[in-house]
């Protein structure tokens, strides 16, 4: 019904950046906040940084003045931009959206969709 897909991953050493973008499609009447966490090997998921329909944005203290989150509306997109990335940011990367859907019985209710995961990797 709804699909989020991911793009933007990969290697980089330390120092570098990368731009993640996770778009979402299908049957979608609105979408409220969007965001991203994180799951590095062995450890728990935890959030790296959200921002909601009017673009307020929060960000793990572990990120702040590094990652950049920002939104396309139009196209459903949410972006996560990576600069002086370090060997600690290495984890699988995974974008959320609370999606506002119509049900067959023409209700409509907001659910919390992911996207599929983005592997970043940072060298030292």
């Amino acid at each position: 019904q709804v699909q989020l897909v991911e793009s933007g991953g990969g290697l980089v050493q330390a120092g570098g950046s990368l731009r993640l973008s996770c778009a979402a499609s299908g049957s979608i009447l609105s979408i409220n906040a969007m965001g991203w966490y994180r799951q590095a090997p062995g450890k728990q998921r935890e959030p790296v940084a959200t921002i909601d329909s009017s673009g307020r944005t929060n960000y793990a203290d572990s990120v702040k003045g590094r990652f950049t989150i920002s939104r396309d509306n139009a196209k459903n997109t949410v972006y996560l931009q990576m600069s002086s990335l370090k060997p600690e940011d290495t984890a699988d990367y995974y974008c959320n959206a609370m999606v506002r859907v119509l049900s067959e019985s023409g209700v409509s209710y907001e659910s919390r969709y992911w996207g599929q995961g983005s592997q970043v990797t940072v060298s030292s």
